[in-house]
């Protein structure tokens, strides 16, 4: 019997940094569908509601990008997962922290484009956090 063992990727997600980037997909996605609820409704709470969830997925990707950052100097060559992985998480959070910014808009100023916004952050994030927390399985690929 041969028993053939594959190579793991040595810099898997800690738990605290899957347990902040898998925190940032409910939080972008919280926010996407109270701007769909503001769109139908325009009661303006659903703004402020998505604005909240935006900053705190702001936060929790902020915190997730500082362990892709330390995990990308360690990786062992600088090609692949982990530099997409980093790359997708920062253009998420640039793009959350405009989507921040044109929530402060006052009122229905803020539509559409903070709707549009927020449908690309859920989908990158989304992405992302697929790509990032795909290395947790054994024998995954570099």
């Amino acid at each position: 019997m041969t028993v053939t063992a594959h190579p793991v990727y040595r810099h898997t997600p800690s738990p605290l940094h899957a347990i902040l980037l898998g925190g940032t997909v409910p939080l972008f996605l919280g926010a996407l569908l109270s701007d769909i609820a503001y769109y139908k409704t325009f009661q303006i709470q659903w703004s402020n509601f998505a604005s909240w969830l935006i900053a705190g997925g702001l936060l929790f990707a902020g915190l997730a990008l500082l362990f892709a950052l330390a995990n990308l100097i360690r990786a062992d060559h600088k090609s692949g997962r982990p530099v997409m992985y980093f790359l997708l998480l920062l253009i998420t959070w640039v793009l959350g922290l405009v989507n921040a910014f044109e929530h402060a808009k006052d009122a229905w100023a803020i539509m559409p484009a903070s709707l549009v916004l927020s449908v690309i952050t859920t989908v990158l994030i989304s992405i992302t956090a697929w790509i990032g927390l795909s290395n947790l399985r054994s024998g995954g690929e570099r």
